[in-house]
This record gives C-alpha cells, sequence and structure tokens, in this order.
C-alpha cells in the first residue's frame, strides 16, 4: 500500500514547516507548537547546551497523588508536558511557584534549585531532556 510513501510525505512537509503541495489524498497533518522557548519558566535564558556528543532523553514519569519531589536541579534544557493531573513547580530560592494542569507545557530551569508537588490526584508528565552522553538528568540537592 502507498502509506509508507505518504507517511514520508508528511515528513518531509513537516521538517520543511509547510508544504506548497501535497501527494493526492494525503491526510491533511495539523501542526501545534506546544512550546518553544529561549528560557526557563522564570525568565532566566538558556545560555548553552552541554558540549560533548548530543543525547536527547523522554521520560514518562508519573507521580503519585500528595507526593512532594525532592529538591533538585537539571544540567541541560528540558521540557516538561503534563499528560494528567496537576502539578505545582517552585524554586527553594525565591519561593516562585507555578501549577501546571493538563496540556499545558514547562521550559525547566538549568542549574535552579527546585521542586513539584502534586496535589490530590496523580500527576503524568511528559519529560525531553537535550544534553550530552554520560550527563545525569539531574542532581540531588
Amino acid at each position: 500500500m502507498d502509506t509508507f510513501k505518504y507517511v514520508i510525505a508528511a515528513t518531509a512537509c513537516l521538517s520543511a514547516l509547510g508544504c506548497s503541495s501535497q501527494l493526492k489524498d494525503t491526510p491533511q497533518i495539523d501542526r501545534e507548537v506546544l512550546l518553544q522557548s529561549s528560557q526557563s519558566w522564570d525568565a532566566a535564558p538558556y545560555s548553552a547546551y552541554p558540549s560533548g556528543t548530543p543525547e536527547l532523553t523522554l521520560l514518562r514519569l508519573k507521580i503519585p497523588a500528595n507526593t512532594q519531589l525532592p529538591w533538585h536541579s537539571h544540567p541541560m534544557p528540558n521540557a516538561a508536558y503534563i499528560v494528567s493531573g496537576e502539578l505545582i513547580v517552585e524554586t527553594r530560592e525565591g519561593g516562585l511557584k507555578r501549577t501546571l494542569k493538563q496540556g499545558q507545557t514547562l521550559a525547566e530551569m538549568v542549574g535552579t534549585v527546585h521542586r513539584g508537588t502534586t496535589g490530590d490526584t496523580p500527576v503524568e508528565l511528559l519529560v525531553f531532556y537535550a544534553g550530552k552522553q554520560g550527563l545525569a538528568l539531574s542532581q540531588s540537592h
């Protein structure tokens, strides 16, 4: 079947950020930018990616209800997407807080100590990390 041909064409269209022409019978592809940022949620600009061999990591985290994560920091840019539930993130210094709900995104902090807390329902989130091989995704504080 020609399904593979359509998938390749659709991928090419997306990577070119749009098509001027489509193959006959190719389904319309909806595109929505969920997050695009050059700074973390506290408005601190991202300075650079870690040097070395790049490594992308995608985690699905399921955090039980009424859970407070330990204080931690990240040595690399990363972003989260809330699949379900509600998560409160806060910084250790300054007490900045932000509440995230299902369908929202978060540009995570780099080098700033913070934590997350769930409410009365579990939270499921996807977290994308842009680091380098051998670099831990987070550090406890």
